[in-house]
């Protein structure tokens, strides 16, 4: 008897559970535009400075629920490389007076980045605010005619954002991503200095649910 109360108790609330979830699953594709600033990174005598740069990124996320949101992106900017030697003339070996140093290698390289993310998020009116968290490839291709050769380096990806539903199926995306790889090897005259680099990528754009 008491089962049966109880079961009738429970009924209507995971139903109610059930519709919200469903209500709020959504799909969606986003073209957004971003500013990527890296650091620069010290390793293996050799000091390894990125240009900053702008690009975009295109991104397909479905959300089923709060706890289960996916999607998969591809983004791409310029990816220039500096590489200079770390030594000082104070640090020349004895003997070699004036010290040769060798010049900075500029490389010109695009990067192609492909993710799949885990998205939370919570519905709060029109207003969507989500975590980024996930991992993909970063792929740096120096352009036609450099010197070096291209990288695949593995990355991780971490970030928080707010979709804000302005129009029925159209609405603004504005995210912090944050990505974490190991400084890129494009330079035959230098080393990678094999350090963790990190990009910071403060983005805004447009997102179409389907």
């Amino acid at each position: 008897m008491r089962k049966t109360r109880l079961s009738s108790l429970l009924s209507p609330v995971f139903l109610t559970f059930f519709l919200a979830a469903s209500a709020s699953a959504q799909t969606s594709i986003a073209l957004s535009a971003y500013g990527a600033f890296s650091g620069t990174t010290t390793g293996h005598g050799t000091i390894q400075s990125p240009s900053n740069s702008a690009g975009g990124m295109l991104e397909l996320r479905y959300i089923s629920n709060p706890i289960l949101g996916f999607e998969a992106t591809y983004s791409f900017n310029r990816a220039n490389q500096t590489y200079s030697s770390a030594m000082t003339p104070a640090a020349c070996p004895a003997g070699l007076i004036p010290c040769q140093l060798q010049s900075p290698d500029s490389i010109q390289a695009n990067a192609h980045e492909v993710t799949a993310d885990w998205i939370p998020s919570i519905g709060l009116a029109d207003f969507r605010p989500f975590g980024v968290l996930g991992m993909g490839a970063l792929f740096d291709v120096p352009v036609n005619g450099q010197s070096g050769g291209a990288t695949t380096r593995a990355v991780y990806v971490y970030g928080a954002g707010l979709d804000w539903g302005f129009l029925p199926h159209i609405g603004l995306r504005l995210q912090y991503r944050g990505n974490l790889y190991k400084a890129p090897e494009l330079s035959r005259l230098y080393t990678s200095t094999n350090a963790f680099a990190q990009t910071a990528e403060p983005m805004l754009g447009v997102y179409f649910t389907l």
